[in-house]
């Protein structure tokens, strides 16, 4: 499932392409997505209003229109936006298209349809259930090794797992939360709540190092997962434990180990996550 280096990278090909345009129409070719779509609400609220910027809010894409409304994708495993000129014929897996005109459209392609696309207003998107519950974003000024130890405070969950909880920060997923526990040099297993405060700094350090890193990078190609413009992630080719199972790490210590953390592969160096 993309996450937020994914995700921001699809935004970042996306906001160029689609700030000053227009959306003159759309078709639904298949509402029955994660959840059904609001065809009618896409057709009575989204058409001729024009797109004035691409933003992200965790792993959910924001294409904000003028003056109030907000469209709203979910990109579930295997979903895909592109913008380019008018197709020929539709592919079979092109659910969603949004006309910008003669010359150019958007198009919503996800073959397992585990995503979403939904209108709201900028009023309620703080208050939207989708949104309400968040945490800070990992790359913002709220997100700090003192705020993960607030939360943390008597918490038994293991520490990757406490990383993974979107109430508590956005965007870490599987991948990165290995990757930044490795780098903090903190077990996987690790209870949040007996964690140190020079714990809770390396692990805000890595988090940021290792989600900046991968957006620099175009993100984390291991399956399905391509840029707006089709082009895969490269930051695959710079994972340190996660999927190297068994393989020494970069500190020389002989074997990366595998485990399975709330249905979730987990992968760690115990020579040096002690």
């Amino acid at each position: 499932m993309p996450e937020l280096p994914e995700v921001e990278t699809i935004r970042r090909g996306l906001a160029p392409q689609l700030t000053g345009q227009s959306i003159t129409g759309v078709r639904v070719r298949q509402p029955r997505l994660r959840h059904l779509v609001d065809v009618k609400a896409l057709e009575e609220q989204a058409v001729d209003r024009m797109i004035m910027s691409v933003d992200r809010r965790a792993k959910y894409l924001l294409i904000r229109l003028h003056p109030d409304r907000v469209l709203v994708f979910h990109l579930g495993m295997t979903g895909r936006l592109g913008v380019g000129p008018p197709a020929a014929a539709d592919a079979l897996h092109d659910h969603l298209i949004f006309q910008l005109g003669p010359e150019l459209e958007l198009r919503y392609r996800d073959p397992r349809r585990f995503g979403m696309c939904f209108l709201t207003t900028e009023d309620e998107l703080l208050h939207h259930p989708r949104f309400g519950h968040l945490g800070p974003e990992p790359l913002s000024p709220d997100f700090s090794g003192a705020y993960l130890r607030e939360r943390a405070r008597g918490s038994r969950r293991p520490v990757k797992n406490f990383l993974m909880d979107a109430n508590i920060v956005v965007g870490v997923g599987n991948i990165y939360a290995s990757e930044s526990l490795y780098l903090a040099r903190v077990r996987p297993t690790r209870a949040a709540g007996r964690l140190r405060p020079l714990h809770w700094e390396r692990i805000y350090t890595a988090v940021q190092h290792i989600l900046q890193a991968a957006i620099d990078n175009r993100g984390t190609t291991l399956a399905d997962y391509v840029d707006s413009e089709g082009r895969q992630g490269e930051f695959q080719h710079q994972l340190l434990v996660y999927g190297r199972e068994g393989h020494p790490c970069q500190q020389g210590h002989p074997h990366i180990r595998r485990i399975v953390q709330a249905g979730r592969s987990s992968y760690y160096c115990p020579g040096c996550q002690r």
